[in-house]
């Protein structure tokens, strides 16, 4: 195990040490001329470097080795259809002069064969963007530019023959809306994105950059070369119409939140409950809004909705146990694009009544000081109570009110009273009760208490 590991330490210090030497060697080609700096494509894997110039004149290849003489060679297409190449010797070094574009070269070295690595040649002023119109086109998913002329192609080849592209970046800009979830609305967003593969005809989606939500011009610059030699031009489009739609909602419960209300189960809402449902989309290309709200236990509750409404916003009051669906749909002017809301879940509970029997007003605050039901999803109710002689001393339609044992302001004389409670719950039960209920109070303070 011990040789093993030597072993492949030392394999892994030669490969090293071949990638050192490709790579110095690679090195040793210079290429000069032109307007600017060449620009370096590099291709390892087929060990060939790309330059590209802008214009020919001057344009020059040297190669420096340990050896004093080199002889060159130049290729079109496959590098042993190669033809010599006249050089001119300084030492170590050797230049040759009268480049073609779209031409490879290569060295042999009499020190050490073959150098390895290759030159290709591109005149980029001969391929330079020029473009002189764009329109924008675009459907529901994305959109994308046409223009003219076409740009044209720049491409190089290999040592063994194949033909490769060289790949242009282009820079497109334009302007968008963007959804805040925190403040609930859409504000303008400027988008930038890079086009690898062409400026036409290549759809910009939202997995690339976010679509344009509201009418823009579009712009575009480039290439990436172009750029580097100073030479980079723009473009900018009419004004595009968008028809992409996006569509955002959010819910506002209104219901009551008693401490004498008992919780539903899990996610379920204690009736009535009036929720208003609004969708946000973006706004002017949105021309309808519809909310549609049904019964989700039911069969064919989608198709027997209990509310269809074509506004951004609108209220529904749940009163019937049950579950619930609501969704929302925008769509523009023409109908074509369409935006389908997450569905929206309301569980609505059954109903529940519960009725004490005594409390003790004024006595500890705070603390069973008043008589309220406890209850869940009662959509309606009423409850009176009375002395013994029949007086009425408390009436409500509210459940989640209570009564502190005051009638005019001042606390009823301990003992017993008696309720008479009607109530229908969301799941259609009827409540008639009736019960006495003990107040339990100690004469303290006389001129506070009504005596009976």
């Amino acid at each position: 195990m011990y040789m093993l590991r030597i072993k492949i330490r030392k394999l892994g210090g030669l490969i090293c040490f071949l990638f050192v030497v490709l790579a110095i060697q690679a090195q040793q080609y210079t290429v000069t001329g032109g307007s600017g700096t060449p620009y370096l494509l590099e291709n390892q894997g087929n060990r060939i470097w790309v330059y590209l110039v802008y214009g020919m004149d001057n344009v020059e290849v040297s190669y420096t080795s340990s050896s004093p003489s080199h002889q060159w060679y130049r290729y079109k297409q496959k590098a042993l259809d190669r033809e010599p190449v006249p050089c001119e010797q300084n030492g170590s070094t050797s230049v040759i002069r009268n480049i073609e574009e779209g031409t490879g070269y290569y060295v042999e070295d009499p020190a050490s064969g073959l150098n390895g690595w290759y030159v290709w040649i591109i005149d980029y002023s001969r391929y330079a963007f020029n473009v002189e119109s764009i329109t924008v086109k675009g459907d529901c998913n994305g959109f994308w530019l046409e223009g003219s002329p076409a740009v044209p192609v720049m491409y190089y080849y290999t040592p063994s023959g194949s033909r490769m592209t060289v790949k242009r970046e282009f820079e497109v800009s334009y302007q968008t809306l963007e959804w805040s979830e925190d403040n609930k609305l859409f504000s303008p967003k400027n988008v930038q994105r890079t086009l690898s593969e062409g400026p036409y005809s290549a759809l910009i989606n939202n997995n690339e950059a976010p679509l344009p939500l509201c009418d823009t011009e579009v712009t575009l610059s480039g290439d990436q070369f172009a750029k580097h030699f100073g030479v980079e031009k723009s473009i900018t489009s009419d004004t595009y119409q968008a028809i992409a739609v996006e569509l955002h909602v959010d819910t506002t419960f209104i219901m009551d939140n008693a401490e004498n209300m008992t919780a539903g189960e899990g996610e379920y809402l204690s009736a009535p409950a009036t929720v208003t449902f609004r969708a946000y989309a973006n706004d002017p290309v949105v021309a309808l809004y519809s909310w549609k709200i049904y019964r989700s236990d039911v069969e064919n509750g989608a198709a027997n909705p209990l509310l269809e409404d074509r506004s951004d916003e609108t209220d529904f009051t749940f009163t019937e146990k049950g579950e619930y669906t609501a969704v929302a749909t925008v769509s523009n002017a023409t109908g074509e694009c369409e935006a389908v809301s997450n569905s929206i879940e309301i569980k609505i509970a059954e109903s529940d009544l519960q009725i004490p029997n005594a409390f003790s007003p004024g006595t500890t605050p705070g603390i069973n000081d008043e008589f309220r039901v406890a209850y869940k999803s009662l959509v309606t109710f009423k409850c009176w109570i009375f002395n013994r002689w029949g007086v009425q001393m408390y009436h409500s339609t509210n459940p989640a009110e209570g009564w502190d044992g005051k009638k005019g302001g001042k606390y009823v004389a301990p003992g017993v009273y008696f309720y008479v409670i009607e109530a229908v719950g969301s799941d259609g039960i009827k409540y008639n009760k009736k019960g006495s209920i003990n107040i339990l109070r100690p004469k303290k303070i006389d001129d506070e208490i009504i005596e009976q």
